[in-house]
């Protein structure tokens, strides 16, 4: 059993060697054998992360040399320690439930990793066997990429390429590059992707555009922009004309860097860098499709520049040959919203229906707001039920907005009939009618105290 207090507990947690702590402490006596039956829904939880705790450190340490003489062998069959990756979970749990303090950036650093080690996936060798035997004596290029389109796993095919490297009379063509690659990036294996990547870039002759673009497209899924800027970067001094970017890569990169930005300022920051991609490419001659005009506009749009959007979107019929599409206008009506320039963004939406588009929820909500805001009442209220025929969604803050201005005119009565028929109608449920009601409530309190 064990005798100790929870103080000594997080004392344990907070010294600099708590195996040496634990191991020679003469406040604790650990019992004989450590068993499946020890761990019953009836034991203590204390006990259960103590010991779980303390066998993860022997095993992450690899402490064994610690043990005192009189400890016997821990059974290590009991379901507690059956996972390595328990043992992570287990001391972290242990070590949140008795710290006072925050957990520091280095130690959530170091569990991530211990976690991340030990979730990795383990060769499978008899099915690298397997794959090995079914290639013919002198195997080609061809031969090798049916055999990789085939393994369904990522880690065989990574070592059947590189057995494939060390035969003699073997060179690896654009299509074996390119299915290990694609099947590595999706299995998130961005460490042995990068040894492949590094192979391709180490030969000049060896490349196409649509693989480069998956090595683009998994490195801005890792969130390697860096790595992926070099790619583009090697592409366009290739002296391969097939090697060049097209709009499928900048396209890329320009949904890479409108999703790193989380504020206006960082958009700021990364809109300059689209705004030169884009010229680069429209002075290379490639033409934008409507996914980079569409880009560019989110992207002016999420730092402020509602102009700019307008001018692209402007331009796209005349300039590119384009037709602005149901994104086109939602990314331009919000960014009218967002500014109160609710006359051009009304007649905006009014075009995009007139084209047969449907505004979809955001488009609803920020014009709903944006008119309830600007004092135009009663054309919120019309868009709202607008909103409800088109089986569009309102959220909280859009009624909660038409409802506080209407109750700042002093139309408090009409404020109540309309919530009483979003109740009816069953269009708003019984949590948010509550909070709803508060609202009119309050403002109704504020014009009484006003009066």
């Amino acid at each position: 059993m064990v005798v100790a207090r929870n103080d000594r507990l997080r004392h344990i947690f907070f010294t600099r060697n708590p195996i040496k702590w634990l191991c020679f402490s003469s406040q604790i006596c650990v019992p004989n054998s450590i068993t499946a039956a020890d761990y019953t829904p009836l034991a203590s939880p204390l006990l259960t992360k103590y010991y779980a705790c303390l066998y993860s450190h022997l095993i992450m340490s690899n402490s064994y040399s610690l043990l005192p003489a009189h400890w016997t062998q821990i059974d290590t069959s009991s379901r507690i320690f059956s996972n390595p990756n328990s043992y992570s979970k287990m001391c972290y749990s242990f070590y949140s439930s008795f710290s006072n303090k925050t957990l520091s950036r280095s130690f959530r650093r170091r569990q991530r990793n211990r976690l991340k080690a030990a979730s990795k996936p383990i060769l499978d060798k008899q099915q690298l066997e397997r794959a090995i035997s079914q290639l013919p004596p002198r195997f080609t290029s061809e031969d090798l990429s049916s055999i990789l389109t085939l393994q369904e796993d990522p880690l065989v095919c990574f070592e059947l390429f590189n057995w494939a490297c060390q035969q003699p009379r073997f060179r690896h063509n654009v299509s074996t590059f390119h299915i290990t690659i694609r099947k590595l990036g999706a299995a998130k294996l961005y460490q042995e992707m990068d040894d492949i990547v590094n192979q391709v870039l180490a030969v000049p002759h060896i490349g196409s555009e649509a693989l480069y673009n998956t090595m683009i497209y998994f490195f801005t899924e890792a969130r390697k922009l860096t790595r992926a800027v070099n790619i583009f970067k090697h592409m366009a001094k290739s002296k391969n004309l097939a090697c060049r970017p097209s709009v499928r890569t900048y396209n890329l990169l320009f949904a890479a860097l409108l999703s790193r930005g989380k504020n206006s300022y960082i958009n700021y920051m990364y809109m300059e860098t689209i705004r030169c991609l884009f010229k680069q490419m429209v002075n290379d001659g490639i033409e934008p499709n409507v996914f980079s005009l569409n880009s560019m506009i989110k992207g002016y749009v999420l730092s402020l520049h509602v102009n700019d959007a307008l001018r692209i979107f402007h331009q796209m019929d005349v300039v590119y040959n384009c037709q602005p599409n149901y994104y086109s206008y939602d990314y331009v009506i919000h960014g009218l919203c967002a500014q109160g320039r609710t006359n051009n963004a009304r007649e905006l939406c009014n075009q995009m229906k007139r084209k047969g588009f449907v505004p979809s929820n955001k488009t609803y909500n920020s014009l709903v707001n944006s008119l309830a805001l600007s004092g135009e009442v009663d054309e919120a209220v019309s868009f709202l039920w607008e909103m409800v025929e088109k089986q569009r969604s309102a959220d909280l803050i859009t009624y909660r907005t038409v409802l506080d201005e209407i109750c700042r005119k002093g139309r408090v009565s009409e404020a109540m009939r309309l919530l009483k028929v979003l109740q009816e109608k069953d269009i708003v449920d019984g949590q948010t009618f509550r909070k709803l009601l508060e609202v009119v409530g309050e403002e109704n309190g504020n014009l009484n105290n006003r009066s």
